[in-house]
């Protein structure tokens, strides 16, 4: 059935309107004033924003860590991402050293399979480069889509890979066009600082924090930097947290590197005293890297008002407070890193950029869903309003006002990160590919329904020339 929306203000990453939408067969065919068509259903949009739908880079379902697995997987966490505004999830797919690359894939394959209720795709770790690897990767981009290489430069003796194994990557990426994403914080370094904290007794978790000091972050961010520029290859950085990182990210793009950034709504609206809190309750808020001092969000803010950063992904991670979390009481090496973001990123940014004044609407739809479309290779399918794109939509209200909580949110997991904050901005309705996901705040799609995307090989995105604010000092120096 066809379906037009009317009476709402249109928003893209370019333009801001008023206009009619028509949708057909899941794509939109038809954008113009006072569209009218008798078998038409129509959807009311007055009084709001009509977005492309939420593009989250950066998630991870279903997925085993530290002896556990996310409680969230690909139905509860998708049905939450819905209702957040999200149409569209990246997945990281782990592999494991000595086994084929296909197989961790159709591992991932197994457990989206019916139980996505949006679209989705995966990243594909690279834990080891081999003859076997460099022959492999080629294929699994031709026939699976995946076209985005996920390195950790963190997590020793599990997750950690070497600077050789970067290096071949990004090598390997330049040439067959792919785009190379590095987890950047120096695990050599933070495992000696964890074992000096646990025998001195430093057990708590705000230690987290401080044996993953934000020096780190910085150097694992410039030596990422310095060998993309070195292999003319192309680099996204994911969940920046602080200066240290954002200014290496910030000088790497001035020097002409094809280097993106990639920050979180913890990183922008918590701050490391969160980890302080008493009886375990810290614990809730342990995830890598870890949450900084609170200046840095304003460095962070920054960098997204003037394009140093171009992304905002959840890195949903969610572990219960009770029986996971509470798996590293008297030792916060044993606390299982992550936390539940997916259903409040777009919220957040809205809510404390666009209303706050922080960033525009345009700016705001660029960060949430179409640069992370352009990086990785689905638009103009995804992350635009457009004839000829899917019709990922979110109508949203920005005029409610509403309380985060675990009690009203839609993830499996038994707290919220952002328990009690006020936020400005709820999405109404989402369609994916034109079928309503959430009706009126009401949940109404079907597990399965969710796409796996065939993506395409990277091509960089045009570039703009940074924004400047004379009057802004920030860590480090001046963007």
């Amino acid at each position: 059935m066809k379906k037009i929306i009317k009476n709402g203000t249109i928003v893209t990453a370019a333009e801001t309107y008023t206009a009619d939408m028509m949708i057909e067969n899941g794509i939109i065919t038809t954008i113009a004033v006072q569209l009218d068509a008798p078998d038409a259903e129509i959807i009311d949009a007055s009084g709001c924003y009509i977005f492309p739908g939420g593009i989250d880079p950066h998630t991870h379902l279903d997925m085993p860590f530290g002896g556990t697995t996310t409680v969230d997987d690909f139905e509860s966490g998708t049905k939450a991402a819905a209702f957040g505004g999200t149409t569209t999830i990246i997945d990281f797919c782990l592999t494991n050293k000595g086994k084929s690359l296909q197989s961790a894939v159709d591992t991932w394959h197994t457990k989206s399979q019916d139980k996505a209720v949006i679209d989705y795709s995966f990243h594909l770790m690279i834990s080891e480069i081999n003859d076997d690897v460099l022959t492999e990767l080629p294929v699994i981009m031709e026939h699976e889509g995946i076209t985005s290489f996920k390195v950790f430069m963190a997590y020793k003796n599990s997750f950690q890979a070497d600077d050789g194994t970067l290096y071949k990557t990004l090598q390997t990426a330049r040439r067959e066009g792919a785009l190379v994403m590095v987890h950047a914080e120096n695990g050599d370094v933070i495992e000696f600082l964890i074992e000096q904290a646990l025998a001195a007794r430093q057990t708590d978790p705000i230690y987290h924090a401080l044996t993953r000091p934000p020096e780190l972050e910085g150097e694992a961010t410039g030596r990422a930097i310095s060998l993309t520029g070195l292999t003319d290859s192309q680099l996204y950085v994911v969940h920046v947290t602080c200066a240290d990182a954002a200014l290496k990210i910030a000088e790497g793009r001035k020097q002409g590197l094809r280097i993106y950034g990639e920050t979180c709504p913890q990183y922008l609206v918590l701050d490391q005293t969160d980890l302080e809190k008493p009886d375990f309750e810290g614990a809730k808020y342990v995830w890598s890297p870890p949450l900084r001092e609170k200046w840095n969000q304003d460095v962070l803010w920054d960098c997204l008002w003037n394009g140093s950063l171009q992304t905002i992904g959840s890195d949903q991670c969610s572990f219960d407070f009770k029986g996971q979390k509470e798996l590293g009481r008297g030792d916060f090496s044993k606390i299982p890193n992550g936390g539940p973001i997916i259903e409040d990123r777009f919220s957040i940014l809205y809510s404390e950029g666009v209303a706050k004044g922080r960033i525009s609407l345009n700016q705001f739809v660029s960060m949430v869903s179409t640069t992370s479309a352009k990086l990785f290779g689905m638009f103009p399918q995804k992350g635009t309003l457009s004839i000829g794109s899917d019709a990922d939509i979110v109508i949203f209200d920005p005029t409610v006002k509403r309380t985060l909580s675990a009690a009203t949110h839609h993830m499996k997991v038994d707290y919220s990160a952002f328990e009690g904050m006020e936020v400005t901005g709820e999405p109404v309705s989402v369609l994916s590919r034109g079928e309503f996901v959430i009706r009126d705040k009401t949940f109404v799609g079907t597990p399965g329904s969710g796409q796996y995307l065939h993506r395409n090989r990277f091509e960089a995105p045009a570039t703009t020339e940074l924004k400047t604010m004379p009057e802004t000092e920030l860590s480090g120096g001046v963007i």
